[in-house]
């Protein structure tokens, strides 16, 4: 589904236009690490770095389930995923805002195991449920299909905001 893309002319070059879907897309692909942003039970943030994988529209992310993260997604699935470059002059920063859904279809979950062995060389097996790493840990996946994506480009500077239906 392709969302819809708005500049923001505020905080963009003159004469520049709105960073295409598919550039967005494709970074969203390649990118190999995320900042997840979750809220604990007293509303402080928790932020922390971890892997992802882009696949059919949707973001997935892997936490084991004895983790700060797993805790806070239980009471507010309500979270943040960016990406991009730590340089002030060049690459597209991209923030994904959404709501966490827990993915426990064997199927999906067989599909992602795939993903992340072909694209980080990590090794899951798939339980009824969830992921096991080869230590016998649980791994909850978790899916967050866009509500809205920020890019912040930077040679030339844009920002582009895209809604989906």
């Amino acid at each position: 589904m392709e969302p819809t893309a708005e500049l923001n002319g505020d905080f963009s070059e003159p004469g520049t236009a709105a960073v295409p879907w598919a550039k967005i897309e494709r970074l969203l692909e390649d990118s190999e690490m995320f900042w997840l942003s979750t809220v604990r039970p007293d509303g402080r943030p928790h932020v922390t770095p971890l892997p992802a994988v882009w696949w059919e529209g949707v973001l997935h992310f892997c936490t084991g389930d004895q983790e700060q993260k797993s805790a806070n997604l239980v009471r507010n699935p309500a979270v943040v995923l960016t990406t991009g470059v730590n340089r002030l002059r060049e690459g597209v920063d991209v923030i994904v805002e959404g709501t966490a859904v827990r993915v426990t279809d064997r199927h999906r979950l067989t599909a992602l195991a795939g993903l992340w062995k072909s694209k980080l060389d990590w090794d899951y097996e798939v339980g009824s449920d969830a992921f096991r790493d080869p230590d016998g840990r649980t791994g909850w996946v978790f899916g967050v299909a866009p509500a809205k994506v920020l890019s912040f480009g930077k040679s030339p500077y844009t920002q582009t905001r895209y809604r989906f239906s």
